[in-house]
């Protein structure tokens, strides 16, 4: 499995967890490996790092999202599916050594494939925003 599918399959999990709000994220993270037979064990250990950076740093997510809003949004007002792809991608810009013009280009691909007619360039937007205000 590439690092393409690895990004869409914990970006799938996020989503779920988005939108089924369970606290047990552990049992939700073996469920999902389980029905999709993921048997990469790259791949496992790639989402299960998405997963728990992201749960562990959502506080500091969330704010980044947040502050890079309009002034008239909230974050309740993000569709999940974006909410899902910023959230996966600001945790690999802010807390993986990955450069972040690959990060990017891969939030804005999943937002093409999954999200509304606007998403990709909204997507974009605000990972740049934040990307130019940690520089």
């Amino acid at each position: 499995m590439n690092r393409s599918a690895m990004r869409e399959s914990a970006f799938k999990l996020l989503y779920s967890m988005e939108i089924q709000k369970t606290e047990n994220k552990k049992e939700q993270l073996e469920t999902f490996i389980e029905c999709n037979e993921i048997v990469d064990k790259n791949a496992i250990k790639y989402i299960e790092d998405i997963i728990f950076g992201v749960q562990d740093n959502i506080e500091t997510i969330e704010n980044e999202i947040s502050k890079n809003l309009k002034s008239d949004w909230k974050i309740e007002r993000v569709s999940k599916i974006d909410l899902s792809i910023l959230k996966l991608a600001i945790y690999e810009i802010k807390y993986k050594d990955l450069p972040f013009k690959i990060v990017i280009n891969e939030a804005v691909e999943l937002a093409k494939r999954y999200g509304e007619d606007t998403s990709s360039k909204f997507v974009n937007g605000m990972l740049a925003s934040i990307v130019k205000s940690e520089n």
